[in-house]
């Protein structure tokens, strides 16, 4: 089955150096960017964005860069990055991306795979991976820290590389316009190494184009505007990240960034955004933390609360189906909306007109969840090989479950083998040096693989069922999709921080299980257990039987074959930096898988 959209009838810029300067002709006094400084928040304007990325953009120029010349940015999200990165396309550069909890051998990779000729590189911490592999890294001329000191000619600072930009355009002042406008959409303007779960990471190539199309294609949808204001705290680095900033380019919206994911909450609440995207572990974490302390409060307000979602996900059913709400329904809906639904809106701003979430699948019971509280959560699908874009749903036309319709000029099928495929102008060019993997990945007629098992229904909704890869068959003949399960015990357990389900070649299936640390914290309390550190919790008893007793809960809701007849508590939770997560909170799976073997292998012993 294939679904093809429309190509967009609409004209935007042919790169995203040019695209950012009509931006910034059409809204130069209007807010573009603010960042927290101090106690407070710091706004700036196009305008003054603009000058800021003219000077470092005629900097690079005058350290030489030309044409498709990498340059790497090694740094957490922040407006330094935005600025790096603009100013890397308005030389005509291209970005290469390097996530800040990358290893000093896996960042020397990424540079020397990609020849990157500078890098931007956000303290002293990544300088320092830098520094011990400057022999690997031949291509590397100069580094420019956002925050530091110069250390001789190799290292200079944010700001002597827009005193060098000045001094070039006060002799070439028409340079980055020049450049710019000579930039074809075709170009290659980043590339982004996917972190992956095993191996070594491989470049994605995205030309302008890609990048172009992904931003104008949800500004025809009219699904965003100048008038709204984004939260961003998503990793730059990261596809799902970039896009959003390339469509902010093409709507004119302002951004508020901070990439400290702990102040996600607080910074809500603070800046006040209409929307906001984000990994599905965002959202169960803050339903988690709504939901147990609303059962840590016992009694008639933990009931009210269950009343008034159970209220709230019957009106909601009933309007996405198109469905009469009888009044007696309706009233109570208003009621509960006062008492419940408007305090958990107010958590986040209350101003958030929609969520959008990506990078992994989205649990359908989350999303019904804070559809009730009056939270759109709009699920949307992509790929680092597609810009992260390619399907959305839209607020007036939604289905909880899938990932959208496909984005005008993307066209989607599914073969044989159950699997995703896609053509769009948002598709990479191939992968860096890799033109086997590319080959695989890409046909000569330009279709996709995902790698994604998937179904189209008759109104054209994509719904991604699992990865082919992750799917596994015990030794009996069944297959197991391990997402499916894990996301039900999501659900159920709102202690749980990661349910991981095993079993390839076995004959049942088991889990490795790691609890929420906030969450567990709260329910030990609430027991009498104090402050018991986390990796004691794991090891109590109390805490295994309410474990148990969700476990049992899933399995009666599950196929035979799919039961969890083993599992185990982890002493600690997941992190990227052990490398059990990868930056976009995805798990390794074959990490943890042998972190914890003789944990596995001793269930079938």
């Amino acid at each position: 089955m294939t679904q093809t959209t429309p190509s967009p009838t609409s004209t935007h810029a042919p790169n995203l150096a040019l695209l950012f300067l009509q931006r910034v002709a059409a809204s130069g006094d209007k807010e573009a960017f603010r960042y927290p400084d101090g106690d407070g928040w710091t706004s700036v304007t196009w305008k003054q964005a603009s000058e800021r990325v003219e000077a470092l953009a005629a900097g690079l120029l005058a350290l030489g860069v030309s044409a498709e010349d990498r340059i790497g940015i090694a740094s957490t999200t922040r407006m330094e990055w935005i600025l790096a990165d603009l100013a890397t396309m308005c030389a005509g550069g291209a970005t290469t991306t390097v996530y800040p909890s990358t290893n000093a051998e896996d960042t020397a990779y990424i540079l020397a795979d990609s020849e990157s000729r500078i890098v931007f590189a956000e303290d002293d911490t990544q300088l320092k991976k830098l520094t011990e592999r400057r022999g690997e890294l031949p291509n590397l001329t100069k580094v420019v820290v956002f925050d530091g000191a110069a250390d001789g000619d190799w290292v200079i600072t944010l700001d002597d590389l827009a005193d060098q930009g000045a001094k070039y355009l006060a002799e070439h002042p028409s340079c980055v316009r020049n450049v710019a406008e000579e930039i074809t959409a075709d170009r290659l303007a980043t590339l982004i190494y996917t972190s992956g779960t095993t191996g070594k990471p491989k470049g994605v190539r995205l030309r302008h184009e890609a990048w172009v199309y992904a931003g104008g294609a949800i500004s025809d949808m009219d699904l965003l505007g100048p008038d709204d204001l984004q939260l961003l705290w998503l990793p730059l680095a990261h596809a799902f990240g970039k896009v959003l900033i390339s469509t902010q380019l093409a709507c004119g919206f302002a951004t508020a960034i901070d990439g400290r994911v702990d102040k996600i909450v607080e910074n809500t609440g603070v800046v006040k955004p209409t929307f906001m995207g984000a990994a599905p572990r965002i959202f169960e974490k803050a339903y988690s933390r709504v939901v147990t302390t609303q059962q840590s409060q016992g009694g008639l307000k933990a009931g009210l609360f269950n009343r008034a979602f159970a209220v709230g996900k019957e009106v909601a059913r009933r309007r996405r189906e198109g469905k009469f709400v009888p009044p007696h329904l309706a009233l109570q809906h208003r009621l509960f909306d006062r008492l419940v639904f408007a305090k958990i809106r107010d958590v986040f701003g209350g101003r958030i007109r929609f969520f959008v979430s990506g990078s992994a699948p989205l649990n359908r019971d989350i999303a019904e969840w804070f559809e009730a509280a009056g939270l759109l959560i709009l699920e949307g699908y992509g790929l680092t090989e597609s810009s992260g874009a390619g399907f959305i749903n839209r607020p007036k036309n939604y289905k909880l479950g899938t990932v959208g319709l496909p984005f005008e000029g993307t066209e989607v099928r599914i073969r044989d083998t159950g699997e995703v495929q896609f053509r769009s102008p948002c598709v990479m060019a191939g992968y860096h040096h890799l033109d086997d993997a590319t080959a695989a990945a890409l046909s000569d007629d330009g279709w996709l693989s995902t790698g994604d098992q998937g179904k189209l229904d008759d109104d054209g909704f994509l719904t991604i069922t699992g990865r082919i890869k992750e799917l596994f068959k015990l030794s009996n003949g069944k297959y197991v999709a391990p997402p499916a399960v894990e996301a039900k015990f999501a659900t159920l357990c709102p202690y749980a921080s990661q349910f991981m389900v095993f079993g390839e070649g076995r004959n049942f299936a088991v889990a490795l299980v790691t609890l929420d640390a906030d969450s567990i914290s709260g329910w030990a309390k609430d027991r009498g257990l104090g402050d018991t550190p986390y990796a004691e919790l794991t090891k109590h008893n109390a805490v295994h039987d309410m474990v148990d007793e969700h476990v049992e809960k899933l399995n009666a809701s599950l196929n035979r074959w799919e039961t969890i007849k083993k599992w185990a508590l982890l002493d600690h939770e997941l992190s990227v930096e052990r490398g059990e997560l990868t930056p976009s909170l995805k798990v390794k799976r074959g990490v943890v898988a042998e972190q914890n073997k003789e944990t596995l292998d001793g269930f079938y012993s």
